[in-house]
């Protein structure tokens, strides 16, 4: 960030944003309300790396939407800017209060709109009343929001990845307002679904990105213009395969053509059933069948 440049002035977002769930939306709505009272621009803040993986290393955070996802979610939003820093460890030695003036008001951030439990600076020891104090004394206002809930939970990013790690796709997805997904590139696999009668594009994803628990959904991707219902298997393949890593493939119906070295998003309906492993091929595809029905009920319902 130059220290030189003239920003024009904002009304600023902070926080993480990971998989720009309801909570992350109703805050940004707060901001989007709060820059066309003020005729400004609503811009955003991320870090990059998210912090946790620079200040915990040891610890396992698979994100819940990449960067290209939630910059277009942003877009969807309203959101006119948004800012990257990169988070490092002498970035992450920052007092609250450098924080403020490196960041915030070099920023020209005229109102600040964060969540209750927003942190920053040294430790996270910065907390929004901080930031409050810290307004009144540099010209700068400040929204707060309150937790959001359903159902007596408070809709989180650390909350939806365990409900996406136990296999509750209807719970992540009421907490983020839309179906989770995975984005993936669709690479080779060893067509043993196309000798089964259900041929499958198999999805390599970036490292770091969460997937779901093991077992067979529910799915919708657009293939050009077209949606198309499916089912996917996460796993190991325990009928065929063992000591193999987990593979992500999708049957898609309806479908025919070469997908290979597409990018696509699979947008998870429901979860249908666990990962088995099957006494043979007739068994597999009777239950193939079986989940296929299934599936169809659900993506027919939506």
């Amino acid at each position: 960030m130059s220290s030189d440049k003239v920003y024009e002035p904002i009304v600023l977002a902070l926080g993480n944003f990971d998989g720009v769930h309801i909570g992350h939306k109703r805050l940004l709505e707060r901001g989007l309300e709060k820059a066309r009272l003020l005729n400004v621009s609503l811009a955003v803040l991320l870090f990059d790396p998210h912090p946790l993986k620079i200040l915990y290393p040891e610890r396992e955070l698979n994100l819940l939407t990449g960067r290209k996802e939630r910059l277009k979610i942003f877009e969807e939003i309203g959101v006119d800017i948004v800012y990257i820093i990169p988070f490092t460890h002498d970035f992450s030695i920052t007092s609250p209060h450098e924080f403020i003036d490196k960041v915030v008001l070099r920023l020209n951030s005229v109102h600040l709109v964060v969540g209750f439990n927003y942190s920053f600076g040294i430790r996270g020891i910065g907390k929004p009343q901080d930031l409050v104090s810290y307004g009144e004394k540099n010209g700068f206002g400040v929204s707060i929001l309150s937790p959001q809930m359903i159902n007596g939970r408070i809709i989180s990013s650390s909350e939806i990845r365990k409900n996406l790690i136990a296999g509750d796709i209807l719970l992540a997805k009421e907490m983020m307002g839309r179906s989770p997904s995975i984005l993936g590139t669709v690479v080779n696999g060893d067509k043993r679904g196309r000798i089964l009668g259900f041929p499958t594009a198999n999805i390599r994803t970036d490292k770091g990105m969460l997937i779901p628990k093991n077992g067979v959904y529910a799915v919708t991707s657009k293939i050009g213009e077209k949606t198309f219902g499916g089912m996917m298997n996460i796993g190991y393949r325990p009928t065929f395969d063992s000591n193999l890593e987990k593979s992500i493939e999708v049957n898609f119906f309806d479908f025919s053509g070469d997908l290979y070295g597409l990018e696509m998003k699979i947008e998870i309906q429901d979860r249908l059933r666990a990962e088995k492993k099957f006494s043979g091929v007739e068994e597999i595809i009777a239950q193939l069948n079986r989940d296929k029905e299934n599936a169809l009920k659900i993506i027919n319902s939506l």
